[in-house]
């Protein structure tokens, strides 16, 4: 089914590229911001989840993966590939979050049918607010002059720079305003995850998930009910620039050695101190770690539960007040500054989300 479809998206890829190189076609008629607001509202009431008659309901401890989509459709065909190939994904809740609403890439997510999906859509955004906040105000102060030239100009924010001293750009603020949204909708408004307990996988459109992301995370879950019950967040992904599967596979390969040459000596030579057991810590921490969450490191792909949310939503103002335009950042604020218990993430050393 998979590859099937995969198969089937390629070819709808190539020829919507040569449509669009050849300048042949007609061009469907630009909606008005009315009628795109009618139609968010539609899809936001409704709240459709597409293939529930294939896979079933969601249960309360289903996988929930939340993408996050601006317009950026190629990287977007691309995730939605690598999902497709993905062991056990017929088993997840694909929950598809716009901030810009276009036909296409409606059309896109509505042709997946290798699992449920549901798509929710932002409502304050640029696109449905181009002229007034969030989108930018007529009255809005330019980006990079100084207190004293807004202050002449008398622009609407012109006492409130940001830390930097530059004035506010409503297409980065979106960002963050977007993924709590989008969270809080699906940890707090859905109906079909009004009883759900279980883990929220949060993606963007530009990423790309291994083969076997849901089994690593599954095992993920299971260690750190066990022997990790301060680990709160469970990430995916790094960013190692430099990560070598098979560079990691031959540092095993001398572990192994190591550990072979260890036990063939100790009956030669009685060990003062259990030396034999570090190749077994070593192996241990080549598959994952523990550390504090670092928004710069540790936000792709990363998964939480309702009870961490929770906390998270306890603190909303911390993350809406902070003055930075990145979630992320915004995200580590309210860790460091107000949550009962900080985030601390078990991190993947071979990552599945890229």
């Amino acid at each position: 089914l998979c590859s099937t479809w995969g198969t089937m998206l390629r070819i709808a890829w190539e020829e919507s590229l040569s449509v669009e190189g050849s300048g042949r076609g007609e061009l469907p008629r630009a909606l008005t911001i009315d009628e795109i607001k009618r139609n968010i509202h539609r899809y936001n009431q409704m709240q459709t989840v597409h293939n529930e008659d294939l896979f079933g309901p969601v249960q309360n401890d289903t996988i929930i993966i939340v993408i996050q989509i601006h317009t950026r459709l190629v990287y977007l065909r691309h995730l939605i590939v690598s999902l497709a190939q993905a062991r056990d994904i017929e088993s997840t809740l694909i929950v598809f979050s716009h901030d810009f609403y276009d036909e296409e890439i409606n059309d896109l997510v509505q042709s997946v049918d290798f699992a449920k999906v549901l798509q929710i859509f932002y409502p304050h955004s640029i696109q449905t607010h181009p002229h007034e906040f969030p989108g930018v105000s007529p009255g809005d102060c330019p980006r990079d002059i100084t207190i004293e030239q807004a202050a002449i100009r008398k622009c609407i924010n012109a006492r409130t720079p940001d830390l930097y001293g530059h004035y506010r750009e409503a297409k980065f603020t979106q960002t963050k305003h977007h993924w709590w949204w989008k969270a809080n909708r699906v940890f707090n408004q859905l109906e079909v995850t009004r009883n759900h307990t279980g883990l929220v996988l949060f993606l963007e459109e530009d990423h790309f998930v291994a083969q076997d992301f849901l089994h690593i995370l599954r095992l993920m879950e299971r260690t750190a009910r066990v022997s990790c019950p301060t680990c709160n967040i469970l990430s995916l992904g790094t960013y190692l620039k430099t990560y070598s599967y098979f560079g990691d596979s031959k540092k095993k390969e001398a572990l192994r050695a190591m550990k072979r040459h260890q036990t063939l000596s100790a009956a030669a030579i009685p060990p003062s101190w259990t030396f034999q057991v570090l190749p077994s810590l070593y192996q241990h921490y080549q598959k994952a770690e523990v550390t504090p969450w670092v928004s710069s490191k540790h936000n792709m792909g990363f998964a939480l539960n309702r009870s961490v949310w929770l906390e998270m939503w306890s603190c909303a103002r911390y993350f809406c007040s902070y003055d930075d335009y990145n979630w992320d950042w915004s995200l580590q604020h309210v860790s460091q500054s107000c949550l009962p218990h900080k985030l601390v993430a078990m991190v993947m050393r071979g990552p599945r989300v890229f």
